[in-house]
């Protein structure tokens, strides 16, 4: 009979999440051992800051791809927010003058929007999500170049919102606790109410859940505008703690590093499987790498290999996990 610590450890290495988890505590040892900077209070600070954008996306587009889609144009979403944000509530003759919160609501419903006109262009019209965004992504840019004239701008609002939205509350910044925040409501709709199941049956098998009763353009249509919120939410945070609004902010990088993170943190690309919680591990991840080697002094021009390498190492990982499973050489993780 076996005794509780090995059935724990069974259990957490179902979890899929375990893996990722054992890859960011590691690099957080190795990274401590060589340098006594990484546990430096502006390195901790460092790594929120570069953390709380990328995770609010990657939320987003866990949802999408459990359904089987996925959003290239959020990251053209994370400065469109912030642009319409100023152009309503900066005073005239360049905004309309209106309060700094009714320009935060306008900027959240331009960005769902944008997630409401992917989704009906991808599920009534028939056309791939990755083309659909992908021409978004494009026809968004030139509309933030021309909303600012390809100027960057200061940020409005005062000393409340600045609070609220890129202060520093409990050490860390205030986009970092909303980034936690949305990161633990999101993995509660996953795996405990309907709509969660339902994203899970849709990316699993989309003739089936329509079959059991699953309205799947209605799920897809709603994590689509879930997605372009969070990029649009994300991107008045980011600007509120800059102090200033781009029209080219965050774009495809961002965007990408979003996905990344998911899929590093277990999420997969062919639908149907992910966790909210290993997409927030997969971006831990990729700030502890970006920050550690900084502080090492390694090339940026690595990073782009690591991550790369780090992609294709935990797809070749989860699909051969996922192969023992089905073979039920591994217990069924959750």
């Amino acid at each position: 009979m076996r005794g509780l610590g090995w059935r724990a450890l069974e259990a957490f290495a179902n979890r899929r999440e375990a893996s990722i988890l054992v890859v960011a505590l590691g690099l957080i040892v190795y990274f401590s051992l060589r340098s006594s900077a990484f546990y430096s209070s502006p390195t901790i600070k460092n790594i929120a800051e570069y953390v709380a954008p990328i995770a609010l996306i990657a939320s987003g587009e866990v949802m999408l791809l459990i359904c089987g889609e996925i959003d290239l144009s959020v990251g053209r979403v994370f400065a469109l927010s912030p642009i319409i944000m100023y152009l309503t509530s900066a005073p005239s003759p360049d905004g309309l003058g209106l309060p700094i919160w009714l320009g935060v609501i306008f900027g959240l419903l331009a960005a769902a929007a944008v997630g409401l006109t992917n989704g009906l262009i991808t599920t009534y019209l028939g056309v791939p999500s990755f083309i659909t965004t992908l021409g978004m992504l494009f026809f968004l840019n030139g509309v933030n170049l021309r909303a600012l004239h390809g100027f960057q701008v200061e940020t409005p609002g005062g000393h409340t919102f600045t609070k609220i939205f890129g202060g520093y509350p409990l050490w860390f910044n205030s986009e970092f606790w909303w980034a936690l925040l949305v990161v633990v409501v999101l993995q509660v709709v996953l795996v405990r109410t309907r709509w969660g199941v339902h994203t899970v049956a849709t990316g699993g098998n989309a003739i089936g859940a329509r079959e059991s009763g699953v309205n799947v353009r209605q799920i897809k249509i709603g994590n689509f505008v879930l997605c372009s919120i969070l990029g649009g939410f994300a991107g008045i945070m980011d600007s509120t703690r800059i102090t200033s609004i781009l029209p080219l902010q965050g774009g495809t990088d961002i965007m990408f590093l979003g996905v990344a993170a998911a899929v590093i943190g277990g999420t997969s690309l062919m639908g149907g499987s992910g966790t909210i919680i290993g997409g927030f591990l997969g971006v831990c991840v990729l700030a502890i790498l970006n920050i550690g080697f900084t502080i090492l002094g390694v090339s940026a021009f690595n990073f782009d290999l690591i991550i790369g390498i780090a992609i294709l190492a935990s797809m070749i990982l989860n699909v051969q996990i996922q192969r023992l499973k089905n073979l039920g050489v591994l217990g069924r993780g959750r």
